[in-house]
């Protein structure tokens, strides 16, 4: 799997950041991954309200393997929110919006989204 599309300016529409990218498949199915910083004690509310709709949380790996976006904040954890998903504006927008209010409510920010597809060949 590779990274086929980044968004982590949020004034920018989902619509030009799908655009932008020659890479991105709109036939196939991607992972959509986002990229939340959370309060250690938010976490398992947070996995709990995300796994509702087939959403996995994982921690960042941490080893820089992944470019996060943001760096974390004193208490805060970095994670991952993913799920399988066929790609468009529109929902990568509802999405995007979503994780920001989970994110404010557990007292946490949503930096951006990614989405990874498989690679050529």
């Amino acid at each position: 799997m590779i990274v086929v599309v980044s968004a982590f300016d949020e004034t920018e529409a989902a619509s030009a950041v799908l655009a932008r990218s020659p890479q991105w498949a709109p036939e196939d199915a991607a992972v959509l991954r986002h990229h939340l910083l959370l309060p250690a004690e938010s976490i398992s509310r947070a996995a709990e309200l995300l796994e509702q709709d087939d959403w996995r949380l994982r921690p960042d790996p941490g080893d820089g393997s992944v470019p996060f976006g943001a760096e974390p904040a004193a208490g805060e954890q970095a994670l991952f929110a993913e799920r399988v998903q066929k790609l468009d504006a529109l929902h990568c927008s509802q999405e995007s919006s979503r994780m920001a209010g989970l994110a404010q409510r557990l007292h946490g920010r949503a930096v951006g989204w990614v989405a990874l597809q498989s690679g050529p060949g």
